[in-house]
């Protein structure tokens, strides 16, 4: 699920009515596609509304103009509140609100209408309806005057400018979402994220129609929840030592023990954040781990282990062995716990985890096997089964409803558990075909600590890409289930493991725009979904980010600038792309900043050496993306980074960072955790004599189970720890052996020079480090390629 190892049919015209509380019913939906009156000029409203038809003519609203409530309702006065501010805070309109009297003229006005017979095919739904001298927009619900309200003021900010009166362009939009779990996950127990970054996230959330945050609490390396029964959980749960030596080595004057890191939430912070997304529309469900993912929580009650030890909260990441044991004070104590939960969230779900609960200590614990044989559990899944079930049962004893990652179905699962399905879409299939309710999030579909590009820049996490036109493409609805198990499956969300995501502003990054297009796969129907409109619509949408304050990445848009010698070696030749293929990319040579009036890149080029070339896409005279900035001279076209290397056998390749600084930046690697070897592709060798290789050290700390013996030992040249560079293979002949002795006493990163012996003509490189261990984990930064016996820094 979040460790290292972890098509297209429309649904038909049946959706679901979700409730915080509440069930799920079937009901009828119109599947009628969007028209537009210039079907070649979208309008930038994202999800794509159910059904759109535009009229001629615009309304035109002015600053103080009123919003008119036509309910005494308190939610739907909550509605109008938030849009008032929202529109205050990204477009600088004030409104004036006033609840309805029954003389207040609505020309020239807003009116938020709430009426139980306004036909719209959900109680998420709404009806939007722009005059020439009005705007009304009605639902059934609060919570479709919400939605409805999201969509207006992205209509009010369809360009992105602060200029006033705004037109608006005459329109009817008749909406309602495709799913009732339309979701975002969010692990909080890898790194904590303060309450005011879960606020921004929930915040982000609402404007995009996404009603359900999964919160991550509990995990190996963090327990972030306060339960008043049992301190211990954050005094000691909440708190680890990073790995590495430079965490070790930043002692606490007060405790004189290495500085430990973390956070938790008090109950009054998650009364307030439940709160803040209630009033989004915004379920949240809170995910305490069991029985595995539990070493946090054994590390504060070691009398609730299954090993009988007392382990330390973890730094490290992967599959840990800590298991909750079965006796009845341990049932007990998790009663306990989610009683304290259950008063916190008052939606119906409750996420017990259940994945990866490695069974090792359960087989080796003789009391666990005794408490086997007195329960008649003929196995450990049919034990991880009797333990679901039983807080299946608790959970359903006090109306809430059980939902967990794939792995529940092990051994069985009670009828009214709902299933997560993470391993691909196969637990997903299984789930509903016995009838269970199923929420798609499978790995690596809507796994967002994948990378979403390849650029130098990236941050660190899983350099298999998932870019954003993958999540585009997602497909809730496997094709192998029919209409009735297609029922189901309740929606999808994506999921965000922040193992490298130490930040909020990391967090950011990896959520957006991706969030955008996971929006409208669940919100529109199948028949309203369009690459190519979806990418022409999402630009105006990184001007509203911008507005919200969003730091999302802009890896889809950015320019990559790809540079290979020429067959003159003062010239070479330059590609310039960007993810997405579209907006005018332009450039300078000057070092100038580019801008709308810069050339336009329209074939590859052929520049003089040295060059420094800048780059950015444009989209009607605006930049999409940051400038990228390339040096392009002799040497620079003779390094590789890690990130220009090639994994030798990609086993297991992740983008990890230095463990120091411990604030601020750190170098980042692309490294084979499971094989630390890599490729210097097509390398010139004629004339090149020497070899500089940048490489740094990174703590192994990643536990890997039963994948541990799968881990490449290199043999040694010498009886040193070394770097090896061989040609063509990996068996090839050694050109290079260079000694770690000066970067071992050192932090940070390190150069390593070498003579090579002349060869010609072009090859690969094989380069791979033998060490008598794997912690530190040595990898490298940069590879550069010397024509002389001059040392040349490569950075």
């Amino acid at each position: 699920m979040k460790t290292y190892f972890h098509s297209v049919i429309f649904f038909g015209v049946t959706a679901f009515v979700f409730g915080a509380i509440g069930g799920c019913q079937s009901i009828q939906t119109s599947t009628s596609a969007t028209t537009y009156a210039q079907p070649a000029d979208p309008l930038s409203l994202i999800p794509q509304p159910l059904s759109l038809a535009r009229s001629p003519g615009y309304f035109e609203l002015r600053q103080g103009a009123a919003l008119i409530v036509e309910s005494q309702n308190a939610q739907a006065l909550g509605v109008a509140r938030y849009f008032v501010d929202l529109m205050s805070r990204t477009r600088g309109l004030k409104l004036d609100l006033l609840p309805l009297t029954g003389t207040i003229p609505k020309s020239q006005a807003i009116s938020f209408v709430l009426d139980p017979h306004v036909v719209v095919s959900s109680d998420e739904g709404y009806e939007l309806v722009v005059a020439g001298d009005h705007i009304r927009l009605a639902a059934r619900t609060a919570h479709g005057l919400f939605n409805g309200s999201t969509t207006l003021w992205q209509l009010l900010t369809l360009d992105t400018g602060n200029t006033l009166p705004i037109r608006v362009p005459a329109l009817r939009i008749d909406d309602a979402p495709r799913f009732v779990w339309r979701g975002l996950m969010l692990d909080v127990s890898r790194h904590f994220m303060p309450p005011d970054a879960i606020k921004q996230i929930l915040a982000a959330m609402a404007v995009h129609k996404l009603n359900v945050f999964h919160w991550h609490l509990t995990d190996d390396q963090g327990w972030r929840i306060e339960i008043k029964k049992y301190p211990r959980l954050t005094d000691i749960g909440a708190w680890r030592v990073p790995a590495g030596s430079a965490a070790t080595a930043d002692i606490d004057p007060n405790t004189k023990k290495p500085r430990r890191e973390g956070g938790f939430y008090t109950q009054n912070d998650v009364r307030e954040i439940v709160s803040y997304a209630a009033e989004r529309f915004i379920t949240i469900v809170p995910e305490i781990e069991m029985p595995g993912h539990a070493q946090a929580a054994i590390a504060a009650y070691p009398q609730f282990g299954s090993r009988g030890d007392n382990p330390t909260v973890s730094s490290d990441w992967g599959v840990h062995t800590y298991l909750y044991n079965v006796n009845e004070d341990t049932f007990a104590f998790l009663e306990d716990v989610l009683s304290e939960v259950m008063a916190l969230f008052p939606g119906r779900y409750i996420h017990v985890g259940g994945d990866e609960a490695a069974k090792d200590q359960w087989q080796a614990s003789a009391q666990v096997q005794q408490r086997m044989h007195t329960l008649g559990v003929a196995n450990e899944a049919a034990l991880q089964s009797y333990f679901i079930q039983r807080i299946e049962k608790f959970l359903g004893a006090h109306g809430r409803k059980l939902i967990g990652w794939d792995e529940i179905l092990e051994g069985g699962l009670p009828a009214e558990a709902t299933v997560m399905s993470w391993q691909g879409m196969k637990g997903g299939i299984e789930a509903a075909n016995q009838g269970h309710d199923v929420v798609m999030a499978p790995s690596p579909d809507l796994y967002l600590d994948h990378l979403q590009s390849s650029a130098h820049d990236e941050p660190p996490g899983r350099p298999s890409l998932i870019t954003l036109a993958d999540v585009y493409k997602f497909e809730p609805v496997p094709t192998e289930l029919n209409t009735t198990q297609a029922q189901h499956i309740l929606g999808a969300q994506i999921n965000l493991w922040t193992e490298h995501m130490r930040t909020p502003q990391r967090v950011q990054h990896a959520t957006f725009p991706r969030l955008a297009a996971l929006a409208e796969l669940t919100w529109s129907s199948h028949e309203n979904r369009n690459w190519n409109s979806f990418v022409t619509r999402l630009i105006p949408q990184l001007a509203r980010y911008r507005r919200l304050g969003i730091d999302y990445a802009d890896s889809a848009f950015a320019v990559n600038i790809a540079a290979a010698t020429n067959a003159q070696s003062d010239r070479a030749d330059v590609v310039l792309s960007n993810q997405l293929g579209i907006g005018a990319i332009r450039y300078t040579l000057d070092g100038g900043e580019p801008t709308a009036q810069s050339v336009r890149y329209e074939k590859p080029l052929q520049i003089t050496l040295p060059q420094t070339l800048r780059a950015n896409t444009f989209a009607d005279d605006q930049p999409l993306a940051e400038t990228r900035t390339r040096v392009i001279e002799r040497l620079s076209l003779l390094q590789r980074n890690s990130d220009e290397l090639a994994s030798c056998n990609k086993k297991l390749p992740l983008r990890l960072e230095d463990d120091a600084p411990l604030p601020g930046e750190r170098a980042v690697f692309n490294v084979d955790i499971l094989d630390a070897c890599w490729i210097y592709a097509q390398a010139p060798l004629n004339g090149i004599t020497q070899i500089q290789i940048i490489i740094g050290q990174i703590p192994y700390n990643f536990q890997l189970w039963h994948d541990s013996d799968k881990i490449v030992s290199h043999a040694a040249a010498s009886k040193r720890e070394e770097l090896q560079v061989r040609l063509d293979t990996c068996a090839g002949e050694i050109l290079a052996v260079l000694p770690l002795t000066p970067a071992l006493a050192q932090s940070g990163l390190s150069t390593l020079t070498a003579n090579l012996p002349a060869r010609s003509g072009t090859h690969d490189l094989c380069l791979f480090f033998t060490t008598r261990n794997h912690d530190p984990l040595w990898a490298i930064d940069a590879v550069q390629l010397l024509p002389s016996a001059t040392p040349v820094s490569p950075k």
